[in-house]
């Protein structure tokens, strides 16, 4: 199996076309072609906290995790390689913010898979930088073209607020359930008790809905909520805000910068990376809550009915129990014994 998502085989294609670029790579950086393609120099800007731990191991500070890029991100850049996500709101907020701080004549490099929508980016792209094909092949495109205008970028305009009940909910392009409460975290929801206390830990917490839900019922919990994605950090903070809950907000791929030890661990785990399944970040959610939970605390998730979760949770502690279904998700629950595996 190759080493490279299909993308950066294509890139890989005009490899000697970009050996005495200075590039900032952006986007859905899946892979370390960013740190081992031959440059002048390469930069990395990303979203994804997973993409920097793993890049800037070999970039050092030349990679950066931030909601927004600034000027630091772009100095002294001449190319912009930027891979597609899944998400069309995602690339435009991103885009737009890169090519706003991006001086006129800079070089652009748009790839990613079909499937993903990136042909859509000629579209969204003709009025600052009208795109080229110039290559086609792993069932992904690769689109060139040079930066004619600035746009305008107000990232402000793109928090978008709706409503669970009495909560305000804040989001943001690229957040999970952006457009309204999806089915499976409201489950989860509808097994969250009032008066729960102690410390919670919400993991994957997307735009802060499930961790603000239960403080607003259960207002003697202590919050902490992590996620990978820089917006949906983001979003967490402003929707914990516009409630009047308190919670800490931190970057972590599932638990690598989590301290302590909590009562409760919730999430709606992921199970995709980009389009394609992967159910690496629950395994890592389950295989190490023991060591994140005090004995007696439990871990509670929502997940589709037919992932294979169960028998893990029994392997990890011991048992579990199945408290909520309907014909597409499951709540499971399990409960940290002494017993269990540590």
């Amino acid at each position: 199996m190759s080493v490279w998502t299909p993308a950066s085989e294509v890139l890989l294609r005009h490899s000697d076309d970009f050996e005495r670029c200075r590039i900032l790579f952006a986007g859905d950086l899946q892979d370390n072609l960013p740190a081992q393609l031959e440059t002048a120099e390469s930069r990395v800007w990303t979203q994804q906290y997973h993409h920097w731990q793993r890049l800037s191991a070999a970039l050092g500070a030349r990679a950066q995790f931030s909601f927004l890029a600034d000027a630091d991100c772009i100095t002294g850049c001449d190319t912009l390689v930027y891979y597609w996500p899944k998400n069309k709101p995602e690339a435009l907020f991103q885009l737009t913010n890169l090519l706003s701080l991006l001086p006129v004549g800079t070089d652009i490099f748009i790839v990613g898979e079909n499937r993903s929508g990136v042909r859509s980016a000629e579209q969204m792209l003709a009025l600052y930088a009208p795109l080229t094909k110039i290559d086609s092949a792993r069932r992904c495109t690769l689109w060139h073209s040079q930066l004619e205008t600035s746009p305008q970028f107000h990232p402000q305009d793109a928090l978008k607020t709706y409503q669970v009940g009495d909560l305000t909910v804040k989001t943001l392009p690229g957040v999970f359930s952006r457009d309204g409460l999806d089915s499976g975290s409201q489950l989860l929801l509808s097994t969250l008790s009032p008066h729960t206390k102690g410390k919670v830990l919400d993991v994957g917490c997307g735009a802060g809905v499930l961790a603000t839900a239960l403080a607003s019922h259960s207002p003697k919990v202590r919050l902490t909520l992590c996620d990978v994605s820089a917006p949906a950090l983001e979003a967490s903070r402003a929707t914990l805000i516009a409630n009047g809950i308190e919670g800490e907000v931190i970057a972590s791929n599932v638990y690598s910068d989590v301290a302590g030890r909590f009562d409760m661990i919730i999430s709606n785990p992921p199970f995709h990376e980009g389009r394609d399944t992967s159910l690496d970040a629950t395994r890592d959610l389950i295989c190490g809550a023991t060591r994140h939970l005090n004995i007696g605390g439990e871990l509670r998730i929502v997940a589709n009915a037919f992932l294979p979760y169960p028998q893990l949770l029994d392997e990890i502690f011991g048992s579990h129990e199945t408290i909520a279904q309907t014909g597409r998700f499951k709540v499971y629950r399990a409960v940290h014994q002494r017993s269990g595996r540590r």
